[in-house]
């Protein structure tokens, strides 16, 4: 039986992206994405909030659209593997980092809106869209987080 390894994250950048050519000429571009979570702090009914955060690698043209179009604070959805490492911080503390290593991004949010961005999406043509919508109505509203089937 075959293995199967495939994430999605939606999250805010937390840094601006940082592209570099390896030397054979590939694009590679590196930045991190938070998503965060509320949870009930238990029987005292305070909320927690819970962020993750991911170190993102995307690849090719993908790296070179990326760098141009994000900056810190815009919302993106990505899609890749997931790679979990641990490393020994500065005061000798052992740390998990979550690493995906990015197929696919999406720029999420609508024009003029705080974190988004105006640029197309990127998306290989053999997947299906992840902001596809009915095309039956043809107005001009902008998608909103309502729209988003995830």
């Amino acid at each position: 039986m075959s293995s199967f390894n495939k994430i999605t994250v939606v999250g805010h950048l937390g840094r601006d992206p940082v592209l570099r050519y390896t030397p054979q000429g590939t694009a590679v571009c590196d930045f991190s994405v938070a998503t965060s979570e509320r949870r009930s702090g238990g029987g005292g009914g305070d909320a927690q909030e819970i962020t993750t955060w991911f170190k993102i690698t995307l690849w090719g043209k993908q790296a070179e659209v990326a760098n141009q179009y994000l900056s810190k604070g815009k919302q993106v959805y990505i899609e890749g593997r997931l790679r979990q490492t641990e490393y020994t911080d500065r005061e000798g503390m052992k740390r998990t980092s979550l690493e995906v290593n990015a197929t696919d991004i999406q720029f999420l949010g609508t024009r003029g809106e705080e974190g988004a961005t105006s640029a197309p999406a990127t998306r290989p043509t053999s997947a299906p869209s992840a902001q596809s919508a009915p095309a039956a109505n043809n107005d001009d509203r902008q998608p909103s987080d309502e729209d988003i089937p995830f």
